[in-house]
């Protein structure tokens, strides 16, 4: 469970001397990193995952005394830039930076260039949870209204940012596990997406917050809830979905770290260690929340648990709704 695993990681924390002690047997065993890491992000510059990427390793490069590049590779629903990294030398010196593509991709693509198991999860970064939203000019006020409005309607609509994003996993949920009747109507990006609601075209979306928050300061789009377990640091008089009697209703758009099969375990220990520090130390948690992102962190365990229930969890979901790309 979403919730149960971002409990656990809140409540881990690494101090600074142990990031030295694993940093330094790292080095021991092989000198690691002894030139720059470099980070492939599957989404393109200015998002929410790269904004969260390059805080995580602004803070993490400082904990490794090293340089962190960098590398957008944007494509195929996040294929392109898993692919690359799944195909790398398992040397410790390329990281993915994951989302839930990685994780629904093999269940909705009819091919993949890739095996799961090509890709071990290192560590969460940070969540955007996602807002449900409608334009301004709407009558809903709560995800109730939405609800029950999408019954006595012949539906909603609801833009996504395309089959098996987070926005479409948000429609389904509710209509699998809420009894309400969205109908997914796929955009090729968030923004895109959020345009549509923004402009009328659609009746309602969901988007990463650090995407919303902007307009919803303008006054250009209402928000009707959060999907994520907690309330966003930055609209702490937001509801979740979950106070608001959806119980299932639990996703979040998030940023981890996975590396190819074969990475050294002790190096993959001593970045989830120093990506851990970096997104609880002061500056970049403050920097993460200021903007709707919640940091998170944790361990390697933490992460893979995460990886393992949110992949029988969104399995069921694909498998119920159909959820198969074109």
């Amino acid at each position: 469970m979403l919730s149960n695993v971002v409990n656990s990681t809140i409540a881990f924390s690494v101090v600074a001397t142990s990031i030295l002690k694993a940093s330094a047997a790292a080095a021991a065993s092989g000198a690691w990193p002894n030139k720059p890491i470099r980070l492939v992000v599957p989404f393109s510059a200015g998002g929410a995952n790269d904004l969260i990427a390059r805080a995580g390793s602004e803070g993490a490069s400082q904990f490794l005394n090293q340089v962190i590049l960098i590398d957008n590779k944007p494509g195929a629903g996040t294929t392109l830039g898993a692919d690359l990294v799944a195909k790398s030398t398992a040397d410790g010196y390329t990281f993915l930076v994951s989302a839930s593509g990685v994780i629904s991709n093999s269940m909705i693509k009819k091919s993949m260039p890739y095996k799961d198991s090509d890709l071990v999860p290192v560590v969460m970064i940070a969540l955007a949870p996602s807002i449900i939203i409608v334009p301004a000019s709407s009558s809903l006020k709560n995800l109730n209204d939405l609800i029950e409005q999408s019954k006595t309607h012949n539906g909603l609509n609801f833009s996504t940012a395309g089959t098996g994003s987070t926005p479409h996993f948000v429609a389904e949920l509710l209509n699998l596990k809420h009894g309400a009747r969205l109908q997914p109507v796929p955009y090729k990006s968030g923004s895109e997406s959020l345009n549509a609601v923004i402009g009328g075209q659609v009746d309602a979306t969901s988007e990463a917050s650090i995407i919303v928050l902007p307009h919803l300061k303008s006054g250009r789009i209402r928000a009707l809830a959060t999907t994520w377990t907690h309330r966003i640091s930055a609209l702490p008089d937001l509801q979740t979905g979950v106070e608001q009697g959806f119980n299932e209703l639990r996703i979040a758009h998030w940023a981890g770290v996975h590396a190819p099969k074969g990475t050294p375990e002790i190096i993959m220990d001593s970045f989830a260690n120093a990506i851990d520090s970096a997104v609880k130390s002061d500056v970049i948690a403050k920097r993460l929340t200021s903007v709707g992102i919640e940091p998170i962190g944790g361990t390697r365990v933490n992460f893979a648990q995460f990886i393992s229930a949110e992949r029988a969890r969104l399995g069921l979901i694909v498998k119920e709704s159909g959820m198969l790309e074109d």
